[in-house]
């Protein structure tokens, strides 16, 4: 779609904020903001600001939804602020959908064993059909495909918080010692025809909006890597310049207002582009 179309398109919500006020929902990814920090200061810009989401009208804090080691490279880089897209929860552009992790060559025995030491955790084997089932009604927090139609469910906790909290521990007591794949399916049979090497697919639920914003503002987190945000419109390649986020002699309302005039030239000089369809760059 040409540039001329965007002021019939609907523009990104884009701003500055303080980066105190962005809360993350999910566990940061250790081995990757390290160098999210470094990649930042080397390349001088932000180049794709995180997608956040208001609270509440009468609270300033913003759950981060997607981008949240870059919220946090930015924090650990000492910026006062950062450009984020405000998008809206409740939007019908705005999907939330799940990550499953597919385990690269760990035997399943090691894995039971692995997760035998998990405090709270009861698991049950169970055919692949049933452990989909207990899954949808929630009456598991996870399940394990492993085999041919063989399936171990993962149960434990009452409420959110103590499911959250085990599945933060089952997730843990896998993540540091075994690689894994993030695929969308949760098929196995789809897992191994991608990657041969793959020996087993932790599935994880579909969460609600509601359920993570309860989490987040609680100062809980999900496991890394599971929870995907599909978002309409999302803005790429910003490039903000880090000078600009690091100033600290301008105000939040200074920046912003600077950040409007940008954009504003950005759009008279043709510089955008809209994409109403699914796109794949190959220079990223």
């Amino acid at each position: 779609m040409s540039t001329h179309d965007a002021p019939r398109l609907r523009m990104p919500d884009l701003r500055f904020v303080a980066v105190e006020t962005l809360i993350p929902h999910e566990q940061h990814d250790e081995q990757r903001s390290g160098p999210l920090v470094q990649r930042l200061r080397e390349q001088g810009v932000l180049r794709n600001p995180p997608i956040v989401a208001a609270l509440s009208p009468d609270d300033p804090r913003f759950v981060v939804l997607d981008g949240a080691n870059r919220a946090t490279a930015a924090r650990a880089a000492g910026l006062p602020h950062l450009v984020v897209q405000v998008v809206r929860y409740e939007d019908p552009g705005v999907r939330l959908t799940t990550w499953h992790h597919a385990l690269i060559g760990l035997p399943v025995r090691d894995l039971e064993g692995t997760l035998a030491a998990v405090a709270g955790l009861e698991c049950a084997a169970a055919d692949l059909r049933h452990a989909h089932a207990v899954l949808a009604r929630r009456e598991a927090i996870a399940f394990i495909a492993h085999g041919t139609d063989r399936a171990i469910t993962l149960h434990g906790g009452a409420d959110l918080h103590r499911r959250n909290a085990v599945l933060n521990a089952v997730v843990d007591a896998y993540r540091r010692g075994v690689r894994f794949h993030r695929l969308a399916s949760d098929s196995l049979v789809d897992a191994q025809a991608e990657h041969p090497e793959v020996t087993a697919l932790v599935v994880f639920p579909h969460f609600e909006p509601a359920e993570v914003l309860e989490l987040a503002t609680s100062g809980a987190r999900l496991p890394a890597g599971i929870t995907r945000h599909l978002v309409s419109w999302r803005a790429l390649r910003l490039n903000v310049p880090l000078d600009k986020l690091a100033d600290t002699n301008r105000t939040l309302a200074e920046k912003n207002r600077w950040l409007d005039e940008w954009l504003r030239e950005k759009v008279h000089q043709r510089q955008l582009r809209f994409y109403q369809e699914p796109t794949v760059l190959f220079d990223e």
